[in-house]
């Protein structure tokens, strides 16, 4: 596939019995930006350290642009690489710190002062150059460590959790920062957190791991409105869950009771009658209703058992059915306080087949 750019060809790697990489497949495309996703230890570190060079895979095999790396050394491999400690030399200026990698390289002095200059004008800190990390900000000396990775025009940018020593106002100017870059450069780049919010936003794709492999990999916007297991629905967003059983299927829809409720959605082209399913549902995709509002399918009274205030949304914790618990959240234009009668009303459910026992 020529635009491809980075290729995971059935990679394993073991510590022990721990299985950190579980026949890894995985392919980027060129000029992409791809987020490995997941709680710690799910293995997305040891991925990138297999693409780096640092480790190398038990079994399978990793190409860059077409070519096999997985025994080629990493300072030959072509990568830029941004660290989350930032690892800048604290005796060197800036313009030292990012011509650094070209010093190595042997480039002659006017063309390190001349990409250089250029790498700075990218991360907007042209006026610092004569400055000491000591004298920046966080966000500043993550934006040379930005420009030190792409000074020599490497063929990948890895992102190692670059944003987790920052203040939560600073991550999120960052994140924009990179997305610009790697735009503008139109760069292949893969970056490694076990942020929601940051890959939702910076990503092109998002590859979502889970012990070892893959859950699920798709645009934000496939991976947050369509996931393909609990899992991926549970790690990405907030999330209601409520069983149930298939009572009657009618056409393209389905009757699930749910704590002695009945609830049409969808039909599972798995599920048919007495077949369990596994309702999903956002708390801002369940809109909240006064008790006298018409009734119709998909709307049932409930009870607000708690009230949090998040500013311009409210949390509602609400009961409702035989012992079913909900999360809500909603506009702050309707409120309603604890004890409230209300009704719910819902939209969209998602569903999947639960496997009997």
């Amino acid at each position: 596939m020529t635009d491809v750019m980075i290729e995971f060809r059935d990679v394993c790697k073991r510590y022990g019995t721990l299985v950190a990489n579980d026949h890894l497949s995985l392919a980027i495309r060129k000029g992409e930006l791809m987020t490995l996703l997941g709680p710690s230890g799910c293995g997305k570190t040891t991925a990138l350290r297999c693409l780096t060079g640092y480790i190398r895979p038990d079994e399978g095999r990793i190409f860059i642009d077409g070519q096999d790396i997985t025994g080629v050394p990493t300072h030959q491999r072509e990568l830029g690489m941004v660290f989350q400690n930032f690892a800048l030399f604290p005796h060197m200026t800036v313009q030292d710190n990012v011509g650094f990698p070209l010093m190595i390289r042997n480039l002659s002095k006017a063309e390190r002062a001349q990409r250089v200059a250029q790498a700075l004008r990218l991360v907007r800190l042209e006026d610092y150059e004569s400055h000491y990390p000591r004298q920046l900000s966080g966000g500043q000396q993550q934006r040379v460590g930005l420009a030190r990775a792409l000074v020599y025009r490497p063929k990948v940018l890895l992102l190692d959790e670059p944003l987790s020593n920052l203040d939560a106002k600073l991550r999120e100017e960052m994140r924009f920062e990179i997305k610009e870059v790697v735009t503008r450069l139109g760069i292949t780049a893969v970056y490694v957190t076990h942020d929601q919010a940051e890959a939702l936003a910076l990503s092109d794709r998002v590859a979502i791991m889970n012990r070892g492999r893959l859950e699920q990999v798709g645009t934000p916007e496939e991976i947050y409105e369509h996931p393909q297991s609990r899992f991926v629905a549970e790690f990405i967003g907030l999330s209601n869950f409520l069983e149930g059983y298939v009572q009657a299927v009618d056409g393209d829809t389905m009757v699930v009771s749910v704590g002695g409720l009945q609830m049409r959605i969808p039909a599972l082209a798995e599920a048919g009658p007495g077949q369990r399913v596994l309702l999903f549902l956002r708390p801002n995709e369940v809109e909240l209703l006064r008790p006298d509002d018409p009734g119709g399918a998909n709307v049932f009274d409930a009870r607000v058992e708690k009230v949090t205030y998040l500013g311009d949304t409210l949390d509602y914790r609400l009961t409702f059915g035989q012992g079913l618990t909900l999360r809500v959240q909603s506009d702050a234009q309707r409120r309603f306080g604890q004890g409230a009668p209300v009704r719910l009303r819902f939209p969209r459910v998602r569903s999947w087949a639960m496997t009997s026992g």
